[in-house]
């Protein structure tokens, strides 16, 4: 199977080349990503070398189909660096990130396949670390406690994120507001309903505010309101979630945050709690200082101070790491 997947990669880069020297102007191919990697201790005491962020290699492009219309594509898989194993190997589908085709116009765009449902793909804006750091995002823990966007998309278990069998549509930019769709026509064996979610933004000179509804499969439901504002080199996020499961499980999530720029240094400050019917199931306070080398490379500190109910005391986590992208 790795040799399969090599394979498969070195194939999409060859015919990425071929492409990218053979097709007109009006075609495009790129390959990005975003490597991570740090040494790290997590809340149970163990030690790690592993990825604290999250690293993906992606392959996208475009063709300009004339009249203010193009054809889109998508293919991004996520790995483990310290192992070099895709992420969740077994579990996963290798193109874990994302694997869509669509259009775009002037009317928006429309995606067909595997991506980041309408909530997951936006709540990013109001969080210090986008929702993408395992040891001090207070996000990471808390936001959408009880709302796995898709309860079958890995292999039959549950996916923090992404909708399989989806369409997914992003409007244009009107003065700054967004209208963002996400739904599945099919349903699997187990599934209860289809799929449908829907965010409202509003994005305009370091500004943010977010309003979104979503229901998945299984019929649980997940309500998120953010808001970020910006003043000169200091931004303030604040976040409410309320996730509640099909049988009545409810799960309120509060999170407070700050960024602050220093030149080339990025301070990032969080702390919030998630309260499941009536426990206050985990505390979070997240502390990190992110150092730009580069416009590309950055090398980062966290730290992190957990409580979860029912455990005496906080749990500590921290850890350093580096991230390159490209």
């Amino acid at each position: 199977m790795p040799s399969f997947r090599l394979a498969t990669l070195a194939l999409i880069a060859a015919l990425g080349a071929l492409a990218s020297t053979t097709a007109s102007a009006q075609s495009t191919v790129k390959i990005s990503g975003y490597l991570d990697l740090g040494v790290y201790r997590d809340t149970s005491g163990t030690w790690n070398v592993g990825t604290i962020q999250r690293s993906n290699l992606a392959f996208s492009g475009s063709e300009d189909l004339g009249g203010g219309l193009k054809a889109t594509f998508k293919l991004s898989t996520r790995m483990d660096l310290d192992t070099g194993a895709s992420e969740g190997a077994g579990n996963k589908p290798f193109f874990h990130g994302e694997s869509t085709v669509g259009l775009a116009g002037n009317l928006g765009s429309v995606r067909l396949g595997r991506a980041l449902d309408a909530i997951w793909a936006q709540d990013w804006e109001f969080d210090p670390w986008y929702n993408f750091d395992r040891v001090a995002s207070p996000a990471w823990d808390l936001w959408h406690y009880n709302y796995p966007s898709d309860p079958l998309a890995n292999n039959g278990s549950a996916e923090y994120g992404r909708l399989n069998n989806g369409v997914f549509y992003d409007s244009p930019t009107i003065d700054g507001v967004t209208l963002h769709l996400s739904g599945s026509p099919e349903r699997r064996t187990g599934d209860t309903k289809r799929a449908t979610a829907g965010s409202l933004n509003y994005s305009k000179d370091g500004n943010a505010a977010m309003l979104s509804y979503g229901k998945n499969s299984a019929r649980a439901t997940d309500v998120f309101l953010g808001l970020k504002g910006t003043i000169d080199a200091l931004a303030l996020m604040g976040a409410y979630n309320v996730s509640e499961t099909a049988a009545g499980s409810k799960a309120t999530a509060v999170t407070l945050s700050a960024q602050y720029t220093l030149g080339s240094n990025t301070f990032n400050f969080g702390v919030g709690q998630v309260k499941v019917d009536d426990t206050i199931a985990q505390r979070n306070l997240g502390l990190g200082v992110v150092h730009a080398l580069s416009k590309r490379t950055s090398v980062y500190v966290d730290a992190a101070a957990k409580h979860y109910a029912g455990t005496d005391g906080n749990k500590a986590a921290y850890g350093v790491g580096i991230s390159h992208s490209f």
